[in-house]
């Protein structure tokens, strides 16, 4: 009778580091995610929102590859994304090239009564990624609309985001779509990522991938067996 309680009590420290081990490793496990700029106070420089920090915002966020940036903001504001420090200091893209820099949204300060935009960028290389509106001169940028962040490789690019070929023209070049204008990137402000992860205010509750699924079942049959070794 001793040696079969032994052998249970055996069997139990096994189980129960055998889902230890488990829910320690999906736990590390993470989903791409989604960042809304600025929060609640969206993408416009100090002289429309005196409060506005992007660099310090940025500075509380881990970005990886795959991730979303989004920016709510009006027709009066530009977004621009560069690779190139210079271009970014300079607060001025006009005489950047292609690959280097790119300009979602183009701001129209002709008109009379600014609309909402919104416009979701994907963070598709590593490294620095500089964003900053260019528009009147760079006056909005020298006016606080402007950070930087790091990003890392993280879980690397999904399938959905993948460099596409050398020959394809970038996303602001002429030849990218049917006309002269900027991708039709506008989404609403609600807009959540494709491949239907979390967004980033849910980031301190978790995220749930594939292998956490399947880690999860796996857990739940261990469960199963434990159940049915006690019983014994």
């Amino acid at each position: 009778m001793m040696e079969q309680r032994g052998y249970n009590t055996s069997v139990l420290q096994f189980f129960t580091i055998s889902c230890l081990l488990l829910l320690s490793f999906s736990g590390s496990v993470t989903a791409y995610k989604n960042y809304t700029v600025g929060d609640s106070l969206g993408w416009y420089d100090t002289l429309e929102k005196p409060n506005v920090n992007y660099q310090k915002w940025a500075d509380t966020k881990n970005f990886s590859l795959g991730d979303f940036l989004i920016f709510n903001t009006d027709n009066n504001h530009s977004i621009v994304q560069t690779y190139n420090f210079s271009t970014y200091k300079l607060c001025d893209s006009d005489d950047d090239l292609q690959n280097d820099t790119m300009e979602w949204s183009v701001a129209d300060p002709s008109a009379t009564a600014p609309h909402p935009v919104s416009v979701a960028i994907p963070l598709v290389k590593e490294g620095m990624n500089y964003f900053f509106s260019n528009d009147y001169d760079g006056e909005q940028c020298k006016n606080g609309q402007h950070f930087k962040i790091n990003v890392t490789h993280g879980q690397g690019l999904p399938k959905n985001l993948e460099e596409p070929s050398d020959d394809a023209p970038a996303p602001n070049s002429p030849d990218f779509g049917s006309d002269d204008s900027a991708p039709d990137t506008i989404v609403p402000s609600n807009f959540n990522h494709p491949i239907e992860e979390e967004s980033d205010k849910n980031e301190d509750s978790g995220s749930i991938s594939l292998l956490y699924n399947f880690l999860d079942k796996k857990l739940n049959g261990f469960l199963i067996l434990l159940g049915i070794v006690c019983i014994f």
